[in-house]
């Protein structure tokens, strides 16, 4: 039996930086270190920097009474009210967020300044796409993540319309919205960005070439990780027996025919450490 562990499994650069600049926080701070939101997508992460004594900060309000110390603001950004705030509440501010969701807050707020309103392609209920909604205008932006949505989008005006994607999101699926939007003659100038980091598109592509040739696929990391999501449905497109657990507690191997080939990929937020116990639970197991 042949276990292949996709090479772009586990932690991307965004997700790696922002981590270990918590860690650093918390050995080289004395006070208490906080952060803006789960810094990552990974409950065991996140359970982990709890159990260090570094509390998740989940609103604005009621800051100001904590006790004063660091606060790292998470990978998937915030928006500029949010930025602006926390600058004038005393506390040490560390940014997390990761590079390429920086760039997308520098695109829209751009596009915006010059009149053009802003489509985001993704999830509205995403923490990242929340904080991309607040770097441009709020009564000319709209945030579209399935093909309904695609096809009922008008523009409040007919000039000028950018389009951008949250970094995770599906690259085929990003693909198949841009076409709809562009096939609307309504729409006079339409500039669109794939803004799909490049770590997010290799381990798609690398997901679904690793399931065609799978018996299993198996897809590691955690319940509320968007491109963890999109991986799964990528993979069980090509491989029926596709399980998608948080940890190796979660996997239960049903299968009793012959298996020849299992893949193992993860999603960004997923340590190095449970990728292998999973790799490591199959070899055992099967």
């Amino acid at each position: 039996m042949n276990i292949t562990v996709a090479k772009s499994a586990g932690f991307c650069f965004g997700v790696r930086k922002a981590v270990n600049k918590v860690y650093e926080q918390a050995d080289i701070n004395k006070g208490p270190v906080y952060t803006y939101g789960p810094i990552i997508h990974n409950e065991e992460v996140v359970k982990d920097l709890e159990n260090r004594g570094i509390r998740v900060i989940d609103s604005i309000e009621g800051i100001e009474a904590l006790p004063k110390g660091t606060i790292i603001i998470r990978s998937c950004g915030v928006s500029r009210e949010v930025c602006q705030r926390l600058a004038q509440t005393g506390f040490h501010i560390e940014d997390a967020t990761c590079p390429f969701v920086l760039k997308i807050h520098q695109i829209v707020e751009e596009f915006s300044n010059n009149g053009y309103e802003i489509v985001i392609v993704g999830s509205s209920t995403h923490p990242e796409v929340e904080g991309i909604k607040g770097w441009c205008d709020p009564a000319h932006t709209a945030v579209i993540s399935n093909e309904e949505e695609a096809q009922a989008y008008v523009p409040k005006t007919d000039a000028k319309v950018c389009v951008v994607a949250q970094t995770t999101f599906n690259y085929k699926k990003f693909q198949e919205l841009v076409e709809i939007l562009q096939k609307k003659g309504y729409i006079k100038d339409i500039r669109v960005l794939n803004t799909i980091c490049n770590a997010t598109e290799e381990r798609q592509k690398e997901a679904a070439r690793l399931a065609e040739t799978s018996d299993i696929m198996i897809v590691i990391g955690g319940r509320s990780s968007s491109n963890t999501q999109k991986l799964y449905e990528i993979c069980k497109e090509e491989c029926a027996n596709t399980y998608y657990i948080q940890t190796v507690a979660d996997l239960h191997l049903s299968e009793t025919g012959h298996i020849d080939n299992v893949g193992i990929t993860a999603g960004a937020s997923t340590p190095k450490k449970i990728i292998e116990e999973v790799q490591k639970y199959v070899r055992t197991k099967l």
